[in-house]
């Protein structure tokens, strides 16, 4: 009977300090402290490399909204969050990555990078400002723009999750 008390003492003492917590932990992966943090900011990726795909910003600026409104219980706002994340697109190139016997190209490589610029107002240790890169490989025997259509969203949803995780897991 002894046991059987403390044994529930223990689980009500254990309950308690874990919901008395104010950093909260998601299946997404993401550890945001909401006590501290209520919203969050995106501004606009401007395109600053030497090849621009007209989708990629707006594909960019909002797969990462987007993410972080379905996956945090952060307030999105148009600027001054309490969490921002900013920053560009420096890279976009297509090289090739796999040579045939006859030393043409079977296979490219678009590859996309991207400069962050996180901030983190409340807890300033948890800022950065860092390059993410993710590329996808085609068949030479297709056209760039006709790759992009597919790679693109694939890139980039990678680099978001990158982003994310970056920013977000901090454990």
């Amino acid at each position: 009977m002894i046991k059987r008390h403390s044994l529930f003492l223990l689980l009500g003492l254990m309950l308690l300090v874990t919901s008395s917590c104010s950093v909260k932990y998601s299946f997404s992966g993401a550890s945001v402290n909401y006590a501290l943090s209520k919203t969050v900011s995106v501004s606009y990726f401007n395109n600053m490399a030497a090849m621009v795909a007209p989708l990629l910003s707006p594909t960019l600026t909002d797969e990462l909204t987007s993410k972080l409104a379905s996956q945090t219980r952060l307030q999105v706002v148009p600027e001054d969050g309490d969490l921002s994340f900013s920053g560009e697109i420096t890279g976009y190139s297509s090289d090739p990555v796999a040579i045939s016997g006859d030393e043409y190209a079977i296979q490219n490589r678009l590859t996309i990078t991207v400069k962050v610029k996180f901030v983190n107002k409340n807890e300033p240790q948890y800022s950065f400002e860092k390059t993410f890169s993710n590329y996808g490989d085609y068949n030479t025997d297709i056209l760039l723009s006709q790759a992009e259509n597919t790679l693109i969203p694939e890139i980039v949803e990678k680099l978001v999750d990158d982003i994310f995780n970056e920013a977000l897991s901090n454990w």
